[in-house]
């Protein structure tokens, strides 16, 4: 028996004319892509340049609109050794590292439980407090400051590690983030541990939350940052110099001293410093998880 096969014959110009279009398309969006990023970076990177410039330049050199990049002076650490020498960084740091530890670890602790409740769990009102919750991200945190203010001053928590802790870790965006993520995860997995014996809590923790390490980082990273980045609860809330953080410490040092530009950039650099060492580290969690966990509007 023989087969008869019918081969198709395009010339190589057809082929050509067919490919070159789809080619030229792509390379062209990816140039103009990579040029957006380029410029993006350039734009983020020059004022962040521009401050370690600063800070390692004179105070006169700082002041002057014509000192360059460098500064006449040549560069100096002469700023950050004031500010080293001015206050008690160290303990402010400390302070700062503990205090958004606890914070994350509390958040991501919550979060995750509330977000598998809502997920996974049927409850009476479920959907209307989990609008409740959706309608919580788009308060500002400000609005809150005093009502905040005053429930930690009935607690007597004003000046203390809770009293700057505890009002971090209600985190609705962190809720809802990783309740969208735990949607996603098959449901058969837990059934048919469920099936096994299993209780809900040991599904939760065996099953749920492996599955969930790359969202689980990102929310920790991103709460921490935010955590060691927070200003204005800080700075209403404790007024005792040995329980401050590092950017409020920094500011009591700048404001005691007057405005002095370049120890003003070695501030910024100081704080800005530990962060950029976490992204460094980190970056390959943070890349992940805002690849899948929805941080990059799925």
């Amino acid at each position: 028996m023989t087969t008869a096969t019918r081969t198709l014959v395009v010339p190589g110009a057809a082929r050509a004319r067919i490919r070159r279009p789809i080619g030229r398309r792509f390379t062209v969006l990816t140039v103009l892509a990579f040029a957006v990023l380029l410029i993006l970076a350039i734009g983020w990177l020059l004022p962040f340049l521009w401050a370690v410039a600063t800070a390692f330049k004179t105070e006169t050199d700082a002041a002057s609109g014509d000192a360059g990049w460098i500064g006449a002076s040549g560069p100096t650490a002469q700023a950050f050794g004031s500010i080293l020498s001015q206050g008690n960084v160290y303990l402010w740091a400390w302070n700062s590292l503990w205090t958004a530890t606890a914070v994350t670890v509390l958040t991501v602790t919550i979060s995750a439980l509330a977000a598998y409740a809502f997920s996974r769990l049927d409850f009476r009102g479920r959907k209307w407090l989990f609008v409740v919750i959706v309608a919580a991200i788009v308060v500002p945190p400000q609005v809150l400051i005093i009502p905040l203010f005053y429930e930690m001053l009935a607690f007597n928590l004003v000046d203390t590690h809770w009293g700057l802790i505890l009002p971090q870790v209600v985190a609705p965006a962190m809720v809802f983030i990783l309740k969208r993520f735990f949607d996603a995860i098959p449901i058969e997995l837990e059934d048919a541990a469920r099936v096994d014996g299993a209780s809900r809590f040991r599904v939760f923790w065996s099953i749920v939350l492996p599955l969930s390490r790359p969202i689980l980082a990102s929310v920790a990273i991103f709460v921490f940052i935010g955590a060691w980045n927070n200003f204005l609860w800080p700075f209403l809330v404790i007024n005792d110099t040995s329980l401050m953080t590092l950017p409020v410490g920094l500011q009591t040092v700048i404001s005691a001293y007057g405005v002095q530009y370049a120890q003003v950039m070695a501030q910024a650099v100081l704080a800005a410093l530990p962060l950029i060492i976490v992204f460094l580290i980190f970056q390959k969690q943070i890349v992940k998880g805002v690849a899948t966990s929805g941080f990059g509007g799925q």
